[in-house]
């Protein structure tokens, strides 16, 4: 899989509270989730994530409560991949299940600044800065992973799996 986006930046200790507040949670319907996602850390996040689908972040990602809403807010808003220093366990499995690739790599998230176009080849595990010509080596997702996310989710995995 091969991505090719411009990155919203964001730092350390993202937490779930602010990817989607709490007072949304009354809700499961994603494009009411993306229309909240970020709004108490980023003001500005619905326009940006218009012409920007990757997130770079600092450390410890998604860390705070382990609600689903979190990754399913940001996919839905359009954005198709996070790179970090670190996520919380619980994001990023739950971001897994939901089909949104996240990868850990901290030199990558060090390097690429706020506004950068960057390519990301899953597959092979490379991360290639266009705007700066830097160039990030991380470890491709197992196939089983690789499948899931190219499913969208785990249980369209399943459902795949189940129809075969």
């Amino acid at each position: 899989m091969f991505i090719n986006d411009k990155v919203i930046k964001y730092g350390n200790n993202v937490d779930t509270d602010v990817i989607i507040p709490a007072r949304y949670l009354n809700t499961s319907n994603e494009s009411e989730l993306a229309a909240h996602c970020f709004e108490d850390l980023d003001k500005d996040f619905i326009e940006k994530s218009k012409n920007r689908k990757i997130i770079v972040a600092g450390e410890n990602f998604g860390c705070g409560s382990s609600r689903e809403h979190a990754p399913i807010s940001i996919k839905a808003s359009g954005i198709k991949l996070i790179i970090a220093e670190s996520f919380a366990r619980i994001f990023f499995r739950n971001a897994i299940n939901i089909g949104l690739p996240v990868i850990v790599n901290p030199e990558a998230a060090n390097n690429i600044n706020d506004g950068d176009n960057i390519e990301v080849d899953l597959d092979k595990g490379i991360i290639r800065d266009i705007t700066t010509g830097k160039e990030f080596k991380t470890n491709p997702f197992p196939d089983f992973i690789q499948k899931i996310i190219e499913k969208g989710g785990y249980v369209n995995f399943i459902k795949a799996q189940k129809e075969k």
